[in-house]
């Protein structure tokens, strides 16, 4: 822990000290404060603000000379290792957020399966009364919708139903993606408005002989 905690110091130093040096608070040409005055500064030791100046360095932000400390060599480059630094630092952010959604994901999918086993268990065709229904559709024999999966299909999009498990005989199937396929004899169950179950009937309808 605390070698991660001297490394993020290290790195925010070099950093705070190009933003200084772009905004021209230390001047092309001159010099920057001595080690000892930038370790009392960000209250760090003498070693962390050398690995701080040594990165500039490496990044032609600053030149180091054994004699006369840390000369500003360029502000543009300065601003490309923010850029740069900005970059590095949005990935970890964006691993961030997709671990909270993760999270969020696997919630809500909990209470899908605990939703749908409470539905299945109580074998409800609707409930009465609730601003989204459920429903029981079965997939007759000859339904253009045999052997098809549900992306395939475009389910959702094309009826504005979720649905949230498949019977399958003894089976059932509980929240099914995208690549799930619907055969003979499969009893959808869907949640959504009477106009979705209306067209999730029609979507699966079987194909009148002409």
């Amino acid at each position: 822990m605390e070698k991660m905690a001297a490394t993020s110091q290290y790195l925010h130093i070099a950093r705070d000290l190009a933003a200084r040096i772009a905004k021209g608070e230390f001047p092309e040409g001159g010099k920057l404060f001595g080690r000892s005055m930038l370790a009392s500064e960000y209250g760090v030791s003498p070693e962390t603000i050398r690995r701080a100046l040594r990165l500039l360095a490496d990044m032609k932000v600053v030149e180091i000379k054994a004699q006369s400390g840390a000369i500003v060599l360029s502000t543009d480059n300065a601003r490309r290792y923010l850029d740069s630094f900005e970059e590095h630092a949005s990935p970890q952010s964006l691993r961030r957020q997709f671990a909270q959604l993760l999270d969020q994901y696997d919630a809500l999918h909990q209470q899908m399966i605990q939703f749908t086993r409470a539905l299945l268990k109580n074998r409800v065709h609707v409930v009465e009364g609730e601003p989204l229904p459920n429903y029981e559709i079965t997939v007759p024999k000859g339904s253009p919708v045999i052997g098809k999966s549900l992306g395939e299909l475009k389910y959702w999009q094309c009826t504005g139903g979720t649905i949230v498990a498949i019977r399958r005989g003894a089976n059932t199937i509980l929240s099914p993606g995208p690549y799930a396929e619907l055969y003979d004899g499969d009893v959808i169950i869907l949640v959504g408005t009477p106009a979705a179950a209306e067209a999730s009937v029609q979507m699966v309808a079987a194909e009148k002989k002409q």
